[in-house]
């Protein structure tokens, strides 16, 4: 396999979306998105050769083990790193509604070769450890935050995707076993302060939630009691692209699952995520996707 280039599996299930990406052989982010209003059940075959790191980006979920005899749930900004190299450990997760869970998957011997010079500092790495099952949850810190939220909301021409997947998995990691007492909190106050980062997450629900008359960046600002440079600045790191720009994306990627249900006509799906004329919304459209909105739906049928 070429490491230079990511692969990507994508599977809908009910309004559910499971993506998987390779980062290299064997190395896998997977991507649980439930965004319906009922539980959603995702499964994928996982040996007793890798080790597991689980994050909850937001609401909550629950790993199913020994065909459901074993439970582990997952709250929004905790993580859960399991391994065990006597038994298979199959995911069986449970995504609430609304709710977004990322996994990491690497052999256990790729993972040695990350820290062969700190394998007394990885605990479960030390030779009398290596070969014992290992079990950990532990909350998610802002900094470790930022990149789920990156690799979940990313703005990217395709091209440079493989590289930036391959930088976050291994930041996350890094950052996950970063001891606390090394962090430099100076190097970025702003991705370290909780508050900032929550009322970041507000503006982007805000505007989600009113997408066909989406405030200012002033009225946005005040609405979430932030100054405008520090949303500009903030929304950028946590979600990949400025605020106008992750909203655009957000509406056509609406659109396209509007005008691919069926139920709505062209002029309708404009309206309905904020466009007042036809040709704007086909020009935005064509622009984000590389064809009309019509096309598109005469594609669906062909």
């Amino acid at each position: 396999m070429n490491n230079s280039k990511t692969n990507t599996i994508s599977e809908s299930i009910a309004q559910g979306t499971y993506r998987e990406t390779t980062i290299e052989e064997g190395f896998f982010i997977l991507k649980f998105n439930n965004e319906t209003v009922d539980n959603q059940l995702f499964k994928r075959d996982v040996n007793s050769n890798y080790i597991q790191f689980h994050f909850c980006v937001k609401g909550s979920g629950s790993f199913s083990f020994n065909n459901g005899s074993y439970r582990l749930p997952i709250q929004e900004n905790s993580s859960l790193l399991l391994y065990n190299p006597q038994r298979d450990l199959p995911i069986e997760v449970s995504v609430a509604p609304h709710s977004w869970v990322i996994s990491v998957l690497l052999p256990i011997k790729k993972f040695h070769t990350l820290f062969s010079t700190e394998a007394n500092y990885i605990s479960f790495l030390s030779d009398e450890n290596k070969d014992r099952k290992y079990y950990k949850d532990a909350t998610i810190s802002p900094s470790m935050a930022i990149v789920l939220n990156q690799l979940m909301n990313y703005n990217l021409h395709p091209s440079v995707k493989p590289l930036y997947f391959k930088g976050k998995a291994y930041e996350l990691l890094s950052l996950y076993f970063n001891r606390e007492e090394d962090v430099d909190v100076e190097q970025c106050p702003f991705l370290v302060d909780e508050m900032n980062v929550a009322k970041i997450k507000k503006a982007k629900q805000i505007i989600i939630a009113r997408m066909a008359e989406p405030p200012t960046l002033r009225e946005l600002s005040d609405e979430i009691q932030l100054p405008i440079n520090k949303l500009k600045e903030g929304f950028k790191q946590v979600y990949g692209a400025p605020v106008f720009t992750f909203l655009s994306d957000y509406k056509m990627e609406v659109a396209r699952q509007l005008l691919a249900a069926g139920s709505h006509n062209v002029n309708e799906v404009g309206l309905k995520v904020g466009y007042s004329t036809a040709s704007h919304f086909i020009a935005a459209f064509k622009k984000k996707f590389g064809t009309t909105p019509k096309k598109f739906v005469m594609g669906l049928s062909s």
